[in-house]
């Protein structure tokens, strides 16, 4: 499988025409060394980042196997986070849109159980969840697993280190034996060995390096030498000037006293971390990802969901607690062939830390000085886009097309200024280009879809 061509995959057609449609035709390194064996129903432990194209090796393997007219749980993906689970569940969606009638359901904290309640009694075909809602529903007999083909576990280093494994116990006392199992996650350690052993039935195992290469990578260690860290990060933003920033802090009380402060500035900026509320949170990651916030500042946890190809620069406001954490957090940058930065900020109680850095990845750690505070007076890059909300979802039987005819009709806007859309149940998001905000306010709210107004606003 020289090519690595999707075409060489005993894949169903519909699956076929579905990538072709979305361009996808060559694999990545994790789908051409774990699809094969996925597809030939063995187990498989697969060592891979996000980022590396995972969540679609699984996706297409569940998907290859599905019946869609046993309406039934088939396949069931747990995931560390809401936010990583939606955007699994979006991926397998996309890759099933060829496919009639199939129906993925997310079970996660942070929305009420009710809704899930309903959905469950009318039945689905893929559960993408959180392991404690999961197990919730099973304990209630809500959810029954019993004709479950395929259990994923996406992340499960992460999954451990938030606390999860006597629910993941938990919820294989619930799955038949006779499953297939697919294991994926960044580190593989004597925790995650330990379960892939009592879990998994002579799996095949796939190591694929992260989807960037850490020479694609530069990293910059500065010394605070009495400098504030707000105004250290600061210096770093004017310097560099980055389009898209992520600033990773260790505590969530952390994370929202730098957001503060550097709204406080005129930054661009917001907070990610689990004290918000769960709609809050999905705000962040979405004026984010979309071009509507230049700076994130998140902690490890929260940003679990993140995936942006096009990220400038990684900011450690502190060093991570550990060499695992600090891969993962600057391998957010330099991806998809892009060149990425990543700044850390040093203590000089940071001994440690540095030097099971500078082990562990081979790497000769000197530290900089900041940068002059003559920089302070540089003019920050502005956000490309602004978020608009609309009152109305697919419940409302809105689509994506709607909203972009209703922006374009009068030629008043181009579809280039036209950024990300996402539609939900009873609300809908689009990014527009700041120059053109005001003007695509006035038009969707004067304006009709589906021969009906409705309420727009700024987000």
């Amino acid at each position: 499988m020289s090519d690595h061509s999707f075409n060489q995959l005993a894949l169903p057609a519909s699956l076929l025409d579905c990538l072709s449609s979305l361009e996808y035709y060559q694999m990545t390194a994790v789908q051409a060394q774990s699809l094969p064996a996925i597809l030939d129903g063995k187990d498989v432990i697969a060592q891979a980042k996000t980022g590396s194209g995972k969540t679609a090796a699984f996706a297409l393997g569940l998907l290859a196997k599905l019946d869609v007219k046993r309406y039934r749980i088939q396949s069931l993906v747990l995931c560390p986070t809401r936010e990583l689970a939606e955007q699994v569940a979006a991926e397998i969606r996309k890759l099933a849109r060829n496919i009639h009638n199939i129906k993925v359901l997310t079970l996660c904290g942070g929305v009420p159980t009710r809704s899930q309640i309903v959905s469950l009694e009318h039945g689905a075909h893929i559960i993408v969840g959180t392991p404690g809602r999961v197990l919730d529903h099973l304990q209630q007999q809500r959810l029954d697993l019993t004709n479950l083909t395929t259990l994923v576990l996406d992340e499960a280093d992460r999954m451990l280190e938030m606390g999860f494994a006597d629910a993941l116990n938990a919820i294989l006392t619930e799955v038949p034996p006779s499953r297939q199992t697919l294991l994926f996650s960044a580190t593989f350690d004597k925790t995650v060995r330990q379960i892939a052993d009592s879990i998994m039935q002579t799996p095949e195992t796939v190591t694929v390096a992260s989807a960037h290469s850490q020479t694609s990578i530069e990293q910059y260690f500065y010394q605070l030498d009495g400098t504030d860290r707000v105004d250290a990060v600061r210096l770093l933003l004017h310097q560099f000037q980055p389009v898209s920033t992520v600033v990773f802090c260790n505590t969530k009380r952390e994370t929202q006293q730098l957001a503060d402060t550097l709204a406080q500035s005129g930054i661009s900026v917001i907070a990610l971390h689990g004290d918000l509320e769960q709609r809050e949170r999905e705000h962040a990651l979405l004026k984010f990802s979309n071009n509507s916030v230049s700076v994130l500042v998140a902690t490890d946890v929260a940003a679990r969901g993140l995936d942006i190809d096009k990220l400038d620069l990684v900011v450690n406001y502190q060093l991570a607690h550990d060499v695992a954490t600090h891969t993962h957090r600057i391998g957010r940058t330099g991806r998809a062939g892009n060149s990425g930065l990543a700044c850390s900020l040093l203590s000089p109680d940071d001994g440690q830390k540095l030097t099971a850095l500078a082990t562990e990845l081979e790497l000769e750690i000197t530290a900089r000085p900041l940068p002059d505070t003559s920089l302070l007076g540089r003019k920050l890059p502005e956000p490309a886009m602004q978020t608009l909300q609309i009152d109305g979802g697919k419940k409302h039987k809105l689509r994506p097309g709607d909203i972009v005819g209703a922006l374009t009709a009068s030629k008043q806007i181009a579809f280039t200024d036209i950024g990300k859309i996402q539609m939900l149940d009873t609300v809908a998001f689009v990014a527009v280009s700041r120059k053109v905000a005001k003007q695509a306010l006035a038009l969707l709210n004067d304006g009709k879809m589906k021969g009906k107004k409705y309420r727009v606003w700024r987000l």
